[in-house]
């Protein structure tokens, strides 16, 4: 008896979400998804027309793994942004630790520039909340940038630290092992907080 489309489909999205988990983005073939899928190796491309179609589907579960955590841990509407956005810096920056493959998998940019409608509605819930938190942590004062554009440059600052954490690079160069106070700097620099010393 044949196994159903969608079921296949999720399980070799599964396969490669565990095979990354376990192995790392470099280990993502086609031939070995499909072997441990336990299916023919042309077996994926009925379900995914090319090879970054499945990198994408695998790629979309780290952000909603990295979106679930999220949710949880800014739901309180009444909590300062500013605390939750250090909160949420720490948790990208864990997230990158805790899951290197996925993390570099999910900004492969051939994936994100690519045709994976997918992929984008998954990871732009996140940055609206960014957004939103920015928003509430530093009102748009008159012809400053909006906050969509403090965002993202919160956002590029956030993920440069995360990733040159995961390399050592910031470590050797600042000389500590904390990066608590980088998060601080950079949410700073973008915010320029007034009450929160």
């Amino acid at each position: 008896m044949s196994e159903p489309d969608g079921s296949l489909r999720a399980r070799l999205v599964e396969v490669g979400v565990d095979l990354v988990a376990r192995e790392g983005s470099s280990a993502l073939s086609l031939r070995e998804i499909a072997r441990r899928a336990g299916v023919s190796h042309g077996a994926p491309r009925r379900y995914f027309p090319t090879y970054q179609a499945l990198l994408a589907a695998i790629a979309r579960q780290g952000y909603v793994h990295l979106g679930q955590q999220v949710a949880e841990l800014v739901g309180d509407e009444d909590a300062d942004p500013y605390a939750q956005l250090l909160a949420l810096g720490r948790l990208y920056v864990q997230f990158a630790q805790a899951n290197r493959g996925m993390f570099e998998l999910m900004f492969r940019h051939d994936l994100l520039r690519g045709n994976n409608v997918g992929l984008r509605e998954a990871s732009g819930p996140l940055f609206r909340v960014l957004v939103g938190l920015v928003t509430r942590a530093r009102p748009t004062p008159p012809g400053g940038p909006a906050s969509s554009v403090v965002a993202g440059a919160l956002w590029a600052n956030l993920h440069g630290i995360a990733q040159l954490w995961l390399w050592g690079s910031l470590q050797a160069v600042v000389e500590m092992d904390d990066v608590e106070p980088l998060l601080r700097a950079a949410l700073d620099a973008h915010l320029r907080p007034t009450t929160h010393f």
